[in-house]
């Protein structure tokens, strides 16, 4: 069976990156660089991967310098160029794309992940889209994104990306009631937002990669308050769940909570510890398990 292609991804970028203060005040989180890359270099570069060609930013207050990253840098290229760095100018130019294919829209109030996916009601268009927190590095090959849309082929409806999680995490995350299973597939019956360990449903826990298809924005246009006092994205999927096929997808990698101090530096030191021009000096001041 053929499904809509998905061919739109929402990037969720207006949070206000707390955890990270002093250095989020005047910088945005996704712009904290992991390696030589921002995260929300890691994020675009793992849609396009995956054959998304439109790229959706839901911004905030303070977040224009993620416009200019995918922008060009005059300045710097024409000081590049007349001094023959070729390479570095070939660098500040990799994540240029086609005019047209990355818009902005603004999160006007901090009302949860839903609200900031409703926010980009309009430039989703009636179509069915991924979504990628960049505060998920994901490292896998392929990408997570292209696991789920290798999936979304052959299932079709909504898709979320999971992971098993200590029992007493589960309180942190999504988490799914799993029905039947086919290998990394897992068909979902339920979902339950951040659920007291006691009573969650299993250890599968939600992270941030979705496919979704364009009704959860009927959903979240209703604007129900859920845990936290938000407007959950959780809430608005479980009520797809009867009308549409859900899976989950237990993808094939290892994925950083960049929203975090410690998985931000773990991200910062695996990746190191896979680059040629770093691994051998790392491993001399480091030691990994």
């Amino acid at each position: 069976m053929q499904h809509r292609p998905i061919k739109k991804i929402v990037l969720p970028v207006a949070g206000l990156g707390t955890r990270f203060l002093p250095a989020t005040k005047a910088i945005p989180k996704e712009m904290l660089p992991v390696l030589d890359r921002p995260l929300i270099q890691y994020a675009v570069e793992e849609a396009l991967e995956a054959g998304i060609e439109d790229i959706i930013l839901v911004t905030g207050r303070n977040k224009q310098v993620m416009e200019d990253h995918f922008d060009h840098a005059y300045e710097l290229e024409k000081i590049l160029q007349e001094k023959g760095k070729d390479e570095a100018l070939e660098i500040s130019r990799s994540m240029l794309l086609e005019e047209g294919r990355i818009s902005y829209v603004r999160q006007m109030r901090p009302l949860g992940l839903g609200h900031a996916i409703w926010c980009a009601r309009k430039l989703t268009n009636g179509h069915p889209f991924a979504v990628a927190l960049p505060d998920d590095l994901i490292k896998g090959k392929p990408g997570c994104l292209k696991q789920m849309v290798e999936a979304y082929n052959e299932y079709g409806g909504n898709i979320v990306a999971t992971m098993k999680v200590a029992q007493e995490e589960t309180s942190k995350y999504g988490v799914i009631t799993p029905g039947v299973q086919e290998g990394n597939k897992i068909e979902v019956k339920g979902l339950v937002e951040k659920p007291h360990p006691a009573d969650a449903p299993s250890n599968q826990a939600i992270v941030g990669r979705y496919i979704l298809q364009p009704e959860v924005m009927q959903h979240l246009e209703e604007r129900q308050v859920g845990a936290g006092g938000e407007i959950q994205l959780t809430d608005a999927m479980a009520r797809l769940i009867d009308s549409q096929p859900f899976h989950a997808l237990e993808f094939e990698g290892r994925r950083f909570d960049c929203g975090s101090k410690i998985g931000w530096l773990m991200a910062n030191l695996s990746l190191a510890a896979e680059d040629p021009s770093m691994a051998a000096q790392l491993k001399t001041l480091v030691t990994f398990k």
